[in-house]
């Protein structure tokens, strides 16, 4: 019996392990080049976001994903303010292959992160005396599959740094 046990405790250390460590905000960063003027404009918007992720391999089994959301508003053809939020997070991940790693860290770590980020820059912007975002959720799964389409066609191959 005692060597089934170890023997499931060794199968165990081998079975895929996820695991949040810490959510940060990293840099946070909001710019109204035009106030107080443009408060007294018509309210018109226009949004630009610029979304991006990065990954790094920490010590061990221990990985940093950092979420980037830049966002220009302009109204007419004035900005009106630049706001970006740099969301990151630590996960402890284990016993991947090299595929679901890519997908993890690409895909699914951003999605978790993703909800800080929007509630981040919703509170600067409204702190900034504008309307909230209200930013729509991104489907970061199919986000990944065009990065991997277009690394593909370029010849490039995923990497984790």
């Amino acid at each position: 019996m005692t060597d089934q046990q170890t023997n499931g405790a060794a199968a165990e250390d081998n079975s895929p392990q996820f695991s949040l460590q810490r959510i940060y905000v990293r840099d946070l960063s909001f710019e109204a080049p035009k106030s107080p003027q443009i408060f007294r404009q018509t309210w018109e918007p226009s949004v630009a976001l610029d979304l991006n992720t990065k990954q790094k391999s920490l010590e061990g089994d221990f990985h940093e994903v950092v979420l980037t959301l830049s966002v220009t508003v302009k109204n007419g053809d004035e900005v009106a303010f630049i706001a970006e939020v740099q969301q990151a997070g630590i996960f402890l991940i284990a016993n991947l292959d090299a595929p679901s790693m890519s997908h993890t860290l690409g895909a699914f770590c951003p999605n978790i992160l993703f909800p800080y980020a929007r509630e981040a820059l919703d509170s600067l912007v409204t702190r900034g005396s504008f309307p909230a975002l209200m930013l729509s959720p991104v489907n970061f799964d199919a986000l990944y599959a065009q990065e991997m389409q277009r690394m593909q066609e370029a010849g490039e191959a995923p990497t984790v740094q």
